[in-house]
């Protein structure tokens, strides 16, 4: 159930994302050489890598998992949380640049409610994407990843090949909408027009607009669907 954001949202999202970009994502990235990210409990976190090693946030704290062992920390600095998961600060900036500046020793400005109001914007917006993705699971549906330079939670289905092939996702909020939403973004820019041409990369429906339906689950489907059907027609 999503309720009204708190004031601490934008701020701790914004340090979070430093966080998943700088620190949690080359975790797994030295490892595995992969980036992608999931909703972990009460935040978002690695996938198990390794010999049973992951990196998550659980509200204000970080993380450190690894065979008979569980570490946590409270979240401070980069660089503090750098030191604790023992990852290169900055170890990433070959494979995408930071969306976040945020300077190493600077205290990150991660509070409890807006942790929280993240953590339950990634875990409403997992249970809808995966009922679009078992419903569409003729489309190729791709499995749902938080991309840490992002901080989209997203997946993708269709056919590229027709044309019909578009990203479905949740941002948390980023430069051109500072609220959370969800998205619906065909690869093919001909395709975005109409219901799916409202911004240059497809649809959209805001945090406010679900909470003002009454049913944010259902509309959050509603939309999904809707855009799907226009792409790849009905399940």
């Amino acid at each position: 159930m999503l309720e009204p954001l708190p004031a601490s949202y934008a701020s701790t999202r914004d340090a979070l994302h430093a966080l998943a970009e700088q620190v949690v994502a080359p975790a797994r990235y030295r490892a595995e050489r992969h980036i992608g990210l999931i909703p972990t409990p009460g935040g978002f976190g690695t996938p198990v890598f390794g010999d049973g090693v992951r990196v998550r946030v659980d509200g204000v704290e970080l993380v450190h998992e690894r065979p008979g062992t569980s570490t946590r920390v409270g979240i401070t600095t980069l660089a503090a949380a750098a030191q604790f998961v023992d990852v290169p600060l900055g170890g990433l900036a070959d494979v995408y640049p930071p969306a976040i500046e945020y300077p190493a020793d600077a205290p990150l400005a991660v509070r409890v409610d807006g942790a929280r109001a993240l953590a339950a914007w990634y875990e409403f917006t997992a249970a809808v994407l995966d009922e679009l993705r078992a419903t569409y699971a003729a489309h190729e549906p791709s499995v749902s990843t938080i991309w840490p330079e992002h901080f989209d939670l997203a997946c993708e289905l269709g056919s590229a090949d027709a044309g019909t092939r578009a990203n479905y996702g949740a941002s948390p909020g980023d430069g051109g909408i500072d609220q959370p939403y969800l998205y619906v973004g065909p690869w093919d820019a001909g395709r975005r027009k109409g219901a799916l041409g409202a911004y240059p990369w497809g649809a959209a429906i805001t945090y406010d607009e679900l909470l003002a339906s009454g049913d944010a689950r259902g509309r959050a489907l509603e939309f999904c669907f809707e855009g799907a059907a226009l792409l790849v027609g009905a399940p």
